[in-house]
């Protein structure tokens, strides 16, 4: 029997059932993206409210572009497109520049123990003492992030906390996918030095 529950269908076929007259398909995607694309906006502009705004206006110019989907092609990428343009727009009309809040799934050692920047990005799953020693830590983090240039913010923001593959971000950005790894690099390259040279908040 087969199974024709809108939440079974993928992001592509709700989009092509949206296309052909089936208005509840196009609410089934926003709640599906409603949590991750949400948080992605915010960590972006680092402004729930704006956030908010930004998310809603991606989805209005997803509907309202809806004419030009193309049958089979990869949603998540094309909205992730659509709402990066959108940030990218509303940072200019409010006049700042782009923050990332990084505070959310971040691991922490002990005192006395290091990690790289880069594991620091990478790490998963805090408890709660874990995150209270790790607050310093956390905030040159931010801090080191904050300094990149946009083009290589994009690219950590998109590749280790949305966990996008390269050929989607290289989608998002309108770039290849050689120039996603190599902004990539360059951006850890960068980070890892903030990371290694900035001293501790504690000795200043």
């Amino acid at each position: 029997m087969q199974g024709d529950s809108l939440t079974d269908c993928s992001d592509e076929e709700l989009l092509s059932r949206f296309c052909l007259g089936q208005t509840e398909s196009f609410g089934v995607l926003v709640k599906r993206y409603e949590k991750e694309l949400f948080g992605y906006l915010q960590r972006y502009l680092g402004d729930r409210t704006l956030a908010d705004d930004v998310f809603q206006n991606t989805f209005l110019q997803l509907y309202t572009k809806i004419g030009t989907y193309e049958h089979g092609k990869p949603v998540r990428p094309w909205l992730y497109t659509i709402a990066t343009h959108q940030a990218i727009d509303a940072l200019r009309r409010v006049g700042r520049r782009q923050t990332i809040s990084l505070d959310q799934g971040k691991s922490e050692l002990a005192d006395g123990q290091t990690k790289t920047l880069i594991e620091v990005i990478e790490a998963r799953g805090p408890d709660p003492l874990e995150q209270l020693q790790g607050e310093e830590r956390r905030q040159r983090v931010r801090a080191s992030v904050d300094q990149l240039p946009e083009f290589l913010r994009q690219v950590v923001v998109l590749a280790y906390y949305q966990g996008l593959k390269y050929r989607e971000i290289a989608e998002v950005l309108d770039v290849p996918v050689g120039t996603v790894k190599s902004r990539l690099h360059a951006a850890l390259v960068k980070l890892q030095g903030a990371w290694s040279t900035a001293p501790s908040l504690g000795e200043a």
